[in-house]
């Protein structure tokens, strides 16, 4: 679904058959890294938000309207800030996620402050009017913007804009307050994560800080799962299987995602074959790495002396429509630990 001046929304999926092996194949062949400094919408349609000024940019790296097509289960662009700057204040009825990458600011979020730096992690809730500011004179700030917007557009949740009296308003009663829809107690969850909120623990896959999921109940994120990994020089992390896609986005350091893809094998029963070789992706800081759907895939680190760190996030739909394991099939790999073979729930 695209609106007068191109823009997707939605990804439709079709096939002559009753197979959708052809749609498959060709996402699979897609590249799985979009480097640093990819661009793959401008925004200069006018759905961006954008400051008239000059003192905001929005750029996309991945969408649902990309060539060729990786997902919309995960969208992902920047927003940046100029020193002072702000965007347009505007409303959407999906939840949207900042991870800051750089700078100090804050959100206005239906008229209520939220202040904000580097490490944070933001949460513009469902149905909220809201806008972005820049605190510093001098540094810009630079945020990375995780949602799952396809799937509100998929539910029929489509209302959206910036902030501008409706048209033909005789046609309708009074305004009364759109959040007696919500579900009970969600404004007062927490809406900023900081850093100290969180703690890194030592897991089977790795050294990892959740930052939202499931488990962490006063945050007001229900879409976006996201957690930072971090990985030692020359270590990798476990090998395991999982059916949501994610998203990986390179905070630090360099290395390569190995990805094996998993095939279905229907017959007397629904079984998985997975393939015996994967292939095999490099990165560094900057880079996003796409992870598709229902693949085996682990994280290395290149040796040398900076740990990578990654920023990872899954739509959390997945574990709602009942896919809520993660499967190890090998342990993270350091010189004093051998690998492991076993199963365990997710995150």
């Amino acid at each position: 679904m695209a609106d007068e001046e191109g823009r997707v929304f939605l990804r439709g999926i079709t096939s002559a058959g009753y197979g959708l092996s052809e749609f498959r194949r060709r996402q699979r062949a897609a590249p799985r890294v979009r480097t640093a400094g990819t661009v793959t919408d401008d925004a200069t349609v006018g759905h961006s938000g954008d400051s008239d000024q000059g003192l905001s940019r929005t750029w996309w790296i991945l969408g649902p309207g990309d060539e060729p097509f990786l997902t919309q289960s995960l969208q992902v662009h920047f927003v940046e800030l100029k020193p002072g700057g702000s965007n347009h204040g505007h409303g959407h009825q999906n939840e949207a996620t900042f991870y800051i990458l750089e700078g100090a600011g804050y959100e206005i979020h239906d008229g209520k402050r939220y202040d904000w730096e580097k490490d944070d992690f933001v949460i513009v809730h469902t149905d909220s009017v809201h806008r972005h500011f820049n605190a510093s004179r001098t540094e810009r700030a630079l945020a990375l913007v995780m949602k799952a917007k396809a799937t509100w557009m998929h539910l029929g949740m489509l209302q959206q804009g910036r902030s501008k009296p409706i048209e033909d308003p005789e046609r309708y009663e009074a305004p009364r307050e759109w959040s007696e829809l919500w579900t009970a107690g969600q404004q007062d969850k927490r809406k900023v994560v900081k850093k100290a909120d969180t703690r890194w623990e030592d897991t089977r896959d790795g050294r990892v800080r959740v930052i939202s999921s499931p488990r962490h109940t006063d945050v007001r994120s229900t879409a976006v799962d996201i957690y930072e990994q971090e990985i030692a020089p020359g270590a990798r992390s476990a090998r395991h299987w999982h059916m949501a896609d994610e998203i990986a986005y390179v905070l630090a350091g360099s290395g390569e995602s190995e990805q094996w893809d998993v095939e279905a094998e229907i017959g007397e029963r629904y079984q998985a074959r997975i393939a015996k070789e994967p292939t095999r992706w490099k990165f560094s800081a900057g880079d996003l790495v796409y992870v598709p759907q229902n693949a085996v895939h682990r994280f290395s680190a290149a040796t040398g002396s900076e740990p990578l760190r990654l920023l990872i996030a899954q739509n959390r739909l997945f574990k709602l429509l009942g896919y809520d394991s993660v499967v190890y099939l090998e342990d993270l790999v350091r010189s004093d630990r051998p690998m492991a073979r076993s199963s365990a729930p997710s995150r």
